[in-house]
């Protein structure tokens, strides 16, 4: 007993029904896009190819848009206590990964986060 479901009208029998599956595809697509046409509904299928362009130029667009985004909202450089490379966002109050100290961003380097009147005093070593 052969089943036949939709899309699938005719016996594939021995030699190649298969083989015609693409080209009804495309010619039953070129029959409803025809007769959208003729009957004057080719604004819909001209907004069927705008929304086609749409769904394939946005996603191009949002990753080099986030890609900039990101190059400007980020800052690398190195902690001015121990020395560690690591990146944090701009105009941001954050801790060393390595050492803990509370450091934010100014003119992309990061500084030492130092309450009122705490007096910063560098050491030096004289021998």
């Amino acid at each position: 007993m052969r089943y036949y479901t939709f899309g699938n009208n005719f016996p594939s029998g021995g030699g190649g029904g298969d083989r015609w599956s693409g080209v009804r595809f495309w010619l039953t697509t070129l029959l409803v896009v025809w007769s959208f046409s003729a009957i004057g509904l080719g604004w819909l299928v001209n907004s069927f190819f705008i929304l086609i362009g749409l769904i394939t130029v946005v996603p191009v667009i949002a990753f080099f848009g986030l890609q900039w985004w990101i190059k400007r909202s980020i800052v690398t450089s190195d902690c001015p206590v121990c020395d560690t490379t690591f990146n944090a966002s701009r105009s941001s109050q954050f801790q060393c990964p390595n050492c803990g100290e509370p450091l934010q961003e100014q003119q992309n380097k990061f500084v030492r986060l130092t309450p009122p009147g705490t007096i910063d005093v560098d050491v030096q070593v004289v021998e």
